[in-house]
């Protein structure tokens, strides 16, 4: 069954409104957790962190977070870090690819790179990446699926097996850690 929407017909509500509506209260959260967890002894740190954390984005991703969880019916606390680990590993991977593009701006700011360089960008990243695993592995329910991909078309091994161009890999076992 799906839903059909006439073209000529407007949405009531703009954007991400109803969506924010139903993640408000998490979302506050969320970004103590942030600001939290970019604090650091070295102050370049969370003076990096912060310059593109604090520059405008509108956090969809851990909102989408929050809300499939609520979807899912989960009662518990861990959508809160997961929902930060997921803006920490998106905000990472801006720094490190202003680094690669050698972009001079981010969201109408100067890049972090133009005013701390490169190597800080990228330190910084990391260490969000970082901080974005620890949030993961606190949350202490993670599901880890080990995939046995078969070997690359050319590999001699792949042509003795006459291995199918595509293939849909299926977990070769699953491990829930508690």
């Amino acid at each position: 069954m799906g839903v059909v929407i006439p073209l000529e017909e407007k949405i009531q509500e703009s954007g991400i409104d109803g969506l924010l509506a139903l993640v408000t209260a998490d979302m506050d959260r969320v970004n103590q957790t942030i600001l939290s967890r970019a604090a650091s002894d070295v102050s370049m740190i969370p003076e990096v962190a912060n310059h593109l954390i604090s520059s405008g984005g509108k956090r969809l991703r851990p909102m989408l977070t929050l809300a499939a969880a609520g979807l899912c019916g989960y009662t518990g606390a861990g959508h809160i870090k997961l929902a930060a680990s997921v803006e920490f590993m998106h905000t990472a991977t801006l720094l490190h690819d202003d680094v690669v593009d050698e972009s001079d701006m981010r969201r109408g700011k100067l890049a972090a790179r133009m005013l701390w360089g490169n190597e800080a960008s990228v330190l910084v990243g990391d260490f969000l990446l970082g901080q974005a695993f620890k949030m993961m592995v606190e949350v202490g329910s993670l599901l880890v699926s080990t995939f046995s991909p078969p070997p690359p078309p050319s590999s001699p091994k792949a042509r003795s097996c006459n291995f199918p161009p595509r293939r849909i890999l299926k977990p070769a076992r699953t491990i829930t850690l508690r």
